[in-house]
């Protein structure tokens, strides 16, 4: 795009590989149109007769785009997308096609199931699987290709997706919040949705380099490799000059999200060198979710394009900072009010210390569903490392937003020192200043005005996850304090007790000052709250007695489906530190031992040229490095065969959670050990020697 004319085209390429509302508007019949938008809006059942106008139109736009075929786009347990293309093509006589999409065709789809994760839903041998379109999510063009986003389930009905959840979860809240509102005498808004911006880290590095190490190949991080002499103690790549390289490649990347209409706002470099950060502007989560799916395809196909690599993983260069996702999240109504922001007057107010509290309450009681929703086997690297939040959960709220909640839960007049005394009781509550607190870039969990940053989530992550569980855990708040508040015959001193109570209660989750602290994790342990380290600590609570009759309560998740999903985290991460130890070895015996051992015979000779030139030649620094080297070979190849042998042993325990445990208690530490050894062999080999790209080039030479 010329830059001079960009901002010309930018509205008419926003959108343009989009079948969105506009498209629609102009497409369609005006009765199909409504028809759709009530079941896009409201849920309602789309008749057959409304599905092959609107599949007609749909095929008719995307053939005047070069389209030839289509897919379900999907997104499965497997934490990435998903898609099987068919054409539109349909025999007319014997040698002639016409192009055709039926509203059957746009409505469902058979795709196999049996290859997909399900946890032991689906037998190998059962192979049926069915897509149902997701009309709440806009059809897009992506490589030439209709796609139709759309959810994943069994032939006897079950979730195998991420996308099912997460729309339940919408529903739940929606129900949930309108009853609040209600309470206090609202009946504009019929709808209440959740709203994300996931801000998405990531690394780039040169794509020749990265294609000579067989870790990042296969595992998204290096396995091996000493910190480079210059880090990022210096702060000066976080907000610099963007390489020129780089530049290109967000410019384009920019345009290719545009064009999928998703909403591309802010780029920069971001803390460690080689990484940089995307955010977009906010939209609703089910769209959010599908946009960063969408985003992290994208960033990977356009990195390719200008000779670099994204890197997405967690924490893919160790001592330098890993890569997160910034999960934003609030609650609005359909008729512009956000829901976790104070008003201009006393019942506004009230409202939002409604809902602030029942996020308070709900992060409290459901502090474990929170961790497990980030847990991964990369996630544990870069959780608690100083760069991210720690994996015990905790709020931000701000020190004034925490004088006012202690002030009303103490029943005193609140006064702050810019402004004239303010009562706290809910009735009479003023207008709350906004913007009135720093940031804590350490907090899990804070709140920026209104809305709630979860900052845990890993890079490569889909947010569906977490924002299944956010939505749930606050609609079981709004439902318990909707039945409460119903019942009352005084809703206003019933709402002011509720609220008061429930800071009294759960106040133990709120944290203002410094997470990555070691006091903070004391402290932490003196008020009750969880300190789940790792995947496998953390995955238990998603089976636990509490958190199953929360899901099915709200009909999230039935109990099969929770324990799959428990079934599918525990064996990926098992998986996952299988293929890296696997990696491991491989490099460490076909390319380190021997680099490391020319380089040492090499210096061997070269001490011993030296001694036969003259006997008392110094030769000191060859001979030194000659035994230190072959210390090290002897240390690394005993470490190699200590992690094969208990390898073999992992790989023969046929219980997932057995099988975590192990990988967690013994893989982990071999690799540790086998990476010891490796990296102080690196510092002792010439570099021309060393068999792959070093942390230096990787991260330099982009």
């Amino acid at each position: 795009m010329n830059d001079r004319n960009s901002s010309v085209r930018l509205p008419e390429l926003f959108g343009s590989l989009v079948f969105n509302d506009r498209v629609m508007r102009e497409r369609l019949p005006k009765e199909t149109y409504k028809a759709l938008r009530r079941t896009m809006e409201l849920g309602k059942h789309l008749d057959p007769s409304v599905a092959n106008v609107v599949a007609n139109a749909m095929k008719d736009w995307a053939v005047e785009k070069g389209v030839t075929h289509f897919t379900h786009w999907f997104q499965p347990m497997t934490g990435i997308t998903a898609e099987k293309h068919d054409s539109f093509i349909s025999p007319e006589g014997d040698s002639s096609v016409i192009m055709e999409f039926s509203g059957k065709e746009l409505v469902k789809g058979e795709p196999d199931a049996s290859s997909f994760p399900s946890g032991g839903l689906r037998a190998t041998f059962e192979a049926r699987g069915y897509t149902a379109w997701d009309p709440s999510s806009y059809a897009f063009i992506k490589d030439g290709t209709l796609c139709i986003p759309t959810v994943f389930y069994s032939y006897g009905g079950e979730a195998l997706d991420k996308k099912t959840p997460l729309l339940r979860s919408m529903e739940v809240i929606n129900k949930q919040a309108l009853r609040i509102l209600r309470l206090f005498g609202n009946t504009d808004a019929t709808r209440v949705t959740t709203t994300v911006g996931p801000e998405q880290e990531y690394f780039l590095v040169d794509k020749k380099l990265y294609e000579q190490r067989e870790d990042l190949l296969l595992c998204g991080r290096t396995l091996f490799g000493n910190k480079p002499p210059k880090g990022q103690e210096l702060e000066d790549h976080y907000f610099g000059v963007i390489k020129p390289r780089v530049a290109a490649f967000m410019k384009e990347l920019n345009e290719e999200l545009w064009k999928l209409g998703i909403f591309a706002k802010t780029e920069h470099n971001e803390v460690a060198p080689a990484q940089h950060e995307l955010a977009p502007v906010f939209t609703n989560t089910n769209l959010a979710t599908d946009h960063n799916q969408l985003t992290m395809e994208m960033m990977k196909k356009v990195a390719d394009r200008h000779g670099l690599t994204c890197l997405l993983h967690e924490k893919p260069f160790d001592g330098v900072n890993g890569s997160g996702k910034h999960n934003n999240w609030s609650i609005s109504t359909n008729t512009g009010i956000n829901l976790l922001e104070p008003g201009d007057s006393p019942q506004e107010n009230a409202q939002f210390l409604l809902f602030l509290t029942a996020v308070i309450k709900a992060v409290d009681e459901y502090q474990d569903l929170l961790r497990v929703s980030v847990a991964s086997a990369g996630n544990d690297h870069r959780l608690g490392a100083n760069e991210a939040p720690p994996a015990i959960v905790s709020m931000f709220l701000g020190d004034e937003l925490t004088a006012i909640l202690t002030s009303i839960e103490k029943g005193d007049d609140y006064s702050h020192k810019d402004q004239e005394d303010m009562k706290v009781g809910v009735h009479i509550l003023p207008r709350f200043p906004k913007d009135n607190t720093d940031r804590n870039r350490t907090s899990p969990f804070a709140f920026t005005g209104n809305k709630f940053e979860f900052r845990m989530l890993g890079s490569e992550l889909s947010i569906s996850g977490p924002n299944v569980i956010l939505n749930t855990i606050v609609a079981e708040e709004l439902s318990q304090f909707a039945d409460e508040l119903e019942q009352a015959a005084d809703f206003t001193a019933a709402l002011q007790e509720l609220i008061r109570r429930t800071i009294t209660e759960h106040k133990r989750i709120i944290f203002n000052g410094n997470n990555y602290s070691d006091e903070w994790v004391e402290e932490a342990q003196r008020r009750g709250l969880l300190n789940l380290k790792t995947t496998v600590d953390a995955l238990p609570s998603f089976i636990a007695e509490k958190n199953v009759k929360l899901f099915t309560k709200h009909k999230i998740f039935t109990v099969s489906e929770l324990h799959s999903r428990y079934e599918i985290l525990m064996d990926a991460y098992s998986k996952k530190l299988n293929i890296e130890a696997l990696t491991m070895i491989d490099m460490a015996r076909k390319q380190i031992l021997p680099a490391v051992s020319s380089y040492l015979r090499d210096l061997t000779r070269s001490a011993l040229d030296k001694k036969a030139l003259a006997a008392d030649l110094a030769c000191d620094w060859e001979t030194q490095t000659v035994r230190e080297l072959s210390d090290c070979l002897s240390a690394l190849h005993k470490s190699l065969g200590k992690l094969e042998t208990h390898l073999h042993k992992a790989q023969r325990l046929s219980d997932v959670t057995q099988q975590g445990l192990y990988y967690k208690d013994t893989i982990l530490r071999d690799m540790a050990a086998v990476r010891e050894k490796a990296d102080k062999a690196e510092s002792l080999t010439a570099a021309e020697y060393w068999p792959f790209p070093s942390y230096t080039e990787l991260l330099y030479h982009n």
